[in-house]
């Protein structure tokens, strides 16, 4: 059987790090732990899973820093996992199994990072997760750092739930890509875009379209890249009141082939939130068409954009339209995907009140 190397880098993760280690520690034939500059009690309880733990000081350098801990490991696959995560029990029971029988190079796992109110993940995207250790098992980027895929590639429903204790360094990723650039130091196509979203999150709105705009140009960059890109170039726009070339951002998604869910419920709410329910409805129909497709081509996946939201949103376009029957049926459509969703709750109460005075059988237009 092939042996597996948990390899982590961590700092002051006191809080998170047992929790991470207990939920993975079965799974692993060594454990590598770099260390880049705690001072809690972190390497103490690190020491209680492995000896294996390495100082690295800290370099704005995420890259670095996971070629380092590779670099310590021995296993024939190497898995990464950041502090703060955690490996459900059911992706662990997978895990074993396919351990046993691994014959990929690169294992892709999702990676969940939002969760609504019951805990169901919302937000969720492909991670290159377990990997052959072999000389193409390289990491790239100071920050949103990646091993591009390579050999036999192997998908797995195994997800690994990112739970996060704590808001954590909000400024850090821009404040590592301002640093590289004003050391003169060129970002590739992938890292323009995830520099693009930091701008976006940090409000900067003209300069992170700016940045959009050039990665759009970029004849390497990644499909899924250009996808979401599209849509942040769009809201970069709403939020500078130019909503005809917001829009124009969005439609221009269609050239990329298919639209995502994500897609189609952007362009659902330009038309929603413009009182225009027969195209809002056209495209939140076309959310669900689009989401019931199986999707393999990566990218960030907005979960609620394959159900929920679009019913919600179908919901309160018929009931705007007069149609409340047809607006009831979406709502309990949503209430399918989140049961306990407030909105969905707050539909039936309302459609309760219709039923009660006898409006629901009035179909308006």
């Amino acid at each position: 059987m092939p042996t597996w190397s948990l390899c982590m880098i961590v700092k002051n993760e006191e809080a998170v790090l047992e929790r991470c280690l207990n939920s993975a520690a079965a799974l692993a034939d060594e454990i590598v732990i770099v260390d880049t500059g705690s001072t809690d009690d972190t390497k103490e309880i690190a020491g209680r899973f492995t000896d294996r733990i390495y100082d690295f000081p800290w370099r704005d350098d995420f890259a670095a820093a996971r070629n380092f801990s590779f670099s310590k490991a021995e296993g024939d696959y190497l898995m990464w996992l950041d502090a703060d995560d955690v490996l459900p029990e059911a992706s662990l029971r997978l895990l074993l199994e396919e351990k046993a029988r691994l014959n990929a190079d690169v294992i892709l796992l999702p990676y969940e990072t939002a969760f609504d109110e019951t805990g169901k993940a919302v937000f969720s995207f492909e991670r290159e997760r377990i990997l052959r250790n072999c000389g193409q098992c390289v990491w790239t980027g100071a920050v949103h750092e990646v091993i591009v895929p390579f050999g036999r590639v192997l998908r797995l429903p195994a997800p690994i739930r990112h739970e996060k204790k704590g808001p954590g360094d909000r400024d850090r990723n821009l404040r590592i890509y301002e640093r590289l650039l004003k050391e003169n130091r060129s970002l590739d196509a992938r890292q323009q875009y995830y520099y693009g979203r930091e701008l976006y999150f940090h409000e900067k709105y003209e300069e992170a379209e700016r940045v959009f705009e050039k990665f759009l140009k970029e004849p390497d960059a990644w499909i899924v890249n250009r996808m979401e890109a599209v849509r942040l170039l769009a809201y970069c726009r709403y939020r500078q009141g130019r909503e005809a070339e917001a829009l124009a951002a969005l439609l221009s998604g269609l050239e990329l082939g298919a639209p995502r869910p994500e897609l189609c419920c952007d362009l659902g709410k330009h038309f929603l939130d413009r009182e225009q329910y027969e195209a809002a409805a056209f495209w939140y129909q076309a959310a669900l068409a689009q989401g019931k497709r199986t999707e393999e081509e990566g990218g960030f996946a907005e979960l609620d954009s394959r159900g929920f939201l679009p019913c919600i949103q179908l919901c309160v376009c018929y009931d705007r339209m007069g149609d409340p029957k047809r607006a009831e049926e979406y709502n309990e459509q949503a209430g399918v995907y989140r049961p306990q969703s407030p909105y969905f709750l707050q539909n039936r109460r309302y459609f309760a009140g219709l039923r009660e005075n006898g409006s629901m059988d009035k179909k308006i237009g």
